[in-house]
């Protein structure tokens, strides 16, 4: 896999313990500094102090939902600005997805899913265009 996020810092928010260790051990051999929170209160205390690239967050959180979570870390920063996110749910439907797209985030993969989908947009949204 090599290290294709090396230099680039990268958050995991998670409440289920098996998805945050299966994309933290997935991330691992990437190069990114990987940081991690498994309640919206701790991930965006996390977000602020350590300015990540990328974020994978989960919607449904205990503490703040992923969407209070998305508002406060983009807050009115631009469309495509750092932090990137990609929202992760077990909640289907469209409702959901246009609301999170409307706060910013930047693409919403429903769970289960590949972890190759996971690093394929992962990969999209932290190479720069032209690579």
């Amino acid at each position: 896999m090599g290290e294709q996020f090396k230099g680039q810092t990268i958050m995991v928010v998670d409440d289920d313990a098996d998805v945050l260790t299966t994309i933290m051990a997935a991330l691992s051999s990437t190069g990114a500094k990987l940081v991690s929170a498994s309640d919206g209160k701790t991930a965006v205390e996390v977000a602020e102090k350590e300015n990540p690239d990328l974020i994978v967050l989960d919607m449904m959180l205990p503490g703040r939902s992923g969407f209070l979570v998305l508002e406060r870390i983009k807050g009115r920063k631009p469309k495509g600005s750092k932090p990137r996110v990609i929202m992760i749910t077990g909640n289907l439907g469209t409702r959901h997805k246009t609301y999170a797209e409307s706060l910013g985030v930047d693409d919403y993969i429903n769970k289960p899913f590949r972890i190759d989908r996971l690093m394929g947009s992962m990969e999209k949204l932290l190479t720069p265009q032209g690579e």
